[in-house]
């Protein structure tokens, strides 16, 4: 099959389009928005598919640290009781495994349920409704070996888990209870490690693991007086006692007590899953932070085992309206990057619509679209069936089988591919050139499905009959 493609001016396009009211059924444009991406997570600090590779390739923890947290040094820190928080605003806390509550001796077979009496009190009973005590805040329950079981659902999803350490109970600043578990720090990062790493990695990426989770448990605080940590990925994953496992115990073990300093102070460790194949500096993605010289751009050579090394998504023009909502002057058209950071993660953008332009983090666009990280790029691609006619011994006559559109941003060779879908998938019948400002036009010898594409962006789908 034979395609005949031309790029045509504006000038031409405009005298060769028929009437508005001539069209037929179906000639409106299709449009799909195109991003493609690299990375997944904030990019700051260790990539955990980055440090992967690292330790595939025979790299020790010490090296993995010193590559993605630059000029920080290994030292060893007191131990402390890092607090997290596993229930808030619940009207009962329930828990089994307890041996004593405030010092009250408890019965560990059983299950107990705590609730908030008047505004500084803990109300104990049995599941029976026994009344064990009431007790000022907070009520501290302690386990009989070390396996205290939450009951019900913590935040973050886990259902009936065990911790380690005991739990601290008291009324919420404005109504029902917070369950918050007080564990070593060792402990803590015994149930870090598998909740954000397979315990299957190689042991010098999970010692990495560990000690960058210690470090970052040591140096942030999200709820003050109350907690010091959340279960999730406000801060880090936290499984309790139940996701233990040898491989990652081992890791906590031998590294016990190590944290990375710069000049003298425990640095904040951040961490996250895929760079892409560069981290970014610190003061790029979370905005309004100071640069700090351990949490620069590197280059990260080896991540690209992760499934989010590279990424593609497809939205339409409705879908991309909705998400970008009030950022949107008029009509949605595009999105155009501004400021790129040290790798090309999106610092500022511009969403533009039919009545202006919104200016924009790279954060936002990632949390508006659901990207899976800010280093991304967007493509538009609208196609539809020609219907520009073509001049023959001065008559115009519709042009037989043609499909038309734009290409944004123009591809760097100046032509798209267009395809023909077939059973066995999509088949390569020819080539398109693209003009100046990406318009395209294509004629085809058959009917069917049609559409261009360049690269990894293809664009909508159109039939012509």
């Amino acid at each position: 099959m034979l395609v005949r493609s031309r790029a045509l001016p504006a000038c031409v396009l405009g005298l060769a389009l028929l009437g508005a009211g001539a069209l037929p059924a179906g000639a409106e444009g299709k449009t799909v928005h195109v991003i493609r991406g690299a990375g997944f997570g904030h990019g700051i600090g260790m990539s955990q598919w980055g440090a992967y590779g690292f330790a595939e390739r025979g790299r020790s923890y010490r090296e993995i640290l010193a590559h993605y947290y630059r000029g920080t040094e290994l030292s060893k820190a007191a131990g402390r009781t890092i607090r997290v928080l596993l229930q808030s605003g619940v009207g009962t806390v329930s828990f089994k495994g307890a041996r004593s509550a405030d010092g009250k001796r408890l019965n560990p077979r059983r299950t107990y349920r705590a609730t908030r009496y008047g505004l500084t009190q803990v109300e104990l009973r049995t599941t029976r409704g026994t009344r064990v005590g009431r007790f000022d805040a907070p009520l501290v329950v302690r386990s009989a070996d070390d396996a205290l079981t939450l009951v019900g659902t913590a935040i973050g999803g886990r259902r009936n888990g065990t911790y380690r350490g005991f739990l601290e109970i008291r009324p919420s600043t404005f109504s029902g209870l917070v369950a918050v578990n007080a564990v070593g720090l060792d402990d803590y990062v015994r149930g870090v490690i598998p909740s954000e790493v397979p315990a299957s990695w190689p042991e010098e990426a999970l010692k990495a693991q560990a000690v960058a989770a210690r470090t970052y448990a040591l140096a942030t605080d999200a709820g003050g007086a109350v907690f010091d940590q959340y279960p999730d990925t406000r801060s880090q994953v936290y499984g309790g006692r139940d996701v233990e496992q040898p491989a990652t115990n081992a890791a906590a073990e031998a590294t016990a007590g190590e944290v990375l300093r710069h000049d003298g102070e425990i640095a904040t460790t951040y961490f996250f899953s895929t760079s892409g194949g560069r981290t970014e500096n610190v003061e790029n993605v979370f905005y309004g932070s100071e640069p700090k010289p351990y949490l620069v751009s590197v280059e990260d050579p080896y991540d690209d085992r992760s499934p989010r090394h590279r990424w593609r998504l497809r939205l339409s023009q409705a879908t991309m309206q909705r998400r970008l909502g009030g950022l949107v002057k008029g009509r949605f058209r595009r999105i155009k990057v501004t400021r790129r950071g040290e790798s090309p993660r999106i610092v500022w953008a511009s969403v533009e619509g039919t009545r202006g332009r919104t200016r924009v983090r790279g954060m936002t666009l990632r949390a508006r679209l659901g990207l899976y990280d800010t280093w991304a790029s967007f493509s538009r691609v609208t196609t539809k069936r020609s219907l520009a006619a073509r001049v023959a011994g001065g008559s115009p006559r519709l042009a037989p089988l043609a499909l038309e559109g734009t290409f944004e941003p123009r591809p760097r060779g100046g032509a798209v591919v267009v395809e023909r879908r077939t059973r066995r998938g999509w088949r390569r019948v020819g080539r398109a050139r693209v003009g100046a400002d990406g318009s395209f036009r294509a004629e085809v010898r058959a009917p069917g499905v049609y559409r261009v594409r360049d690269g990894a962006v293809a664009g909508p789908a159109v039939t012509l009959r």
